[in-house]
């Protein structure tokens, strides 16, 4: 279907100062929000405001220090992303997985959107 939307994909972390896990916070309160003030990380911010309703979110979790992989925690649908309240609200389909993953630099707060060079790794992420 012509000029139909995509749905973009984006990986975030949950765990802050890598020991302040707010994953149990997110799915129970249907969210996501960095853990970064917006002027302290405005890159971080830049790109929490390019989330859309639609869009497909996975939080992933660090496997230590040079490890190659993530873990995928949890997956779910945006459903709005509130410029105001600075969240991202979230359908959680998923929020109990321990699926590794190469990282694909996914190290920080946020990454994406993820695009057609990625589809793969992208399947092997958001599958359910």
């Amino acid at each position: 279907m012509a000029g139909a939307a995509t749905a973009n994909y984006w990986v975030v972390g949950a765990m802050w100062g890598g020991h302040d896990d707010h994953l149990e916070e997110f799915v129970r309160r249907g969210h996501w929000h960095l853990g970064w003030a917006d002027e302290d990380q405005p890159g971080l911010a830049a790109s929490r405001a390019k989330i859309l309703p639609g869009d497909r979110i996975a939080i992933k979790r660090m496997l230590g220090q040079g490890a190659r992989e993530i873990e995928i925690r949890a997956l779910g649908v945006v459903t709005e992303n509130d410029h105001e309240e600075k969240r991202v609200y979230v359908r959680w389909a998923v929020w109990d997985l321990r699926r590794t993953v190469e990282s694909k630099g996914c190290f920080g707060s946020i990454h994406g959107p993820f695009g057609a060079d990625a589809q793969e790794w992208i399947r092997r992420v958001f599958q359910l």
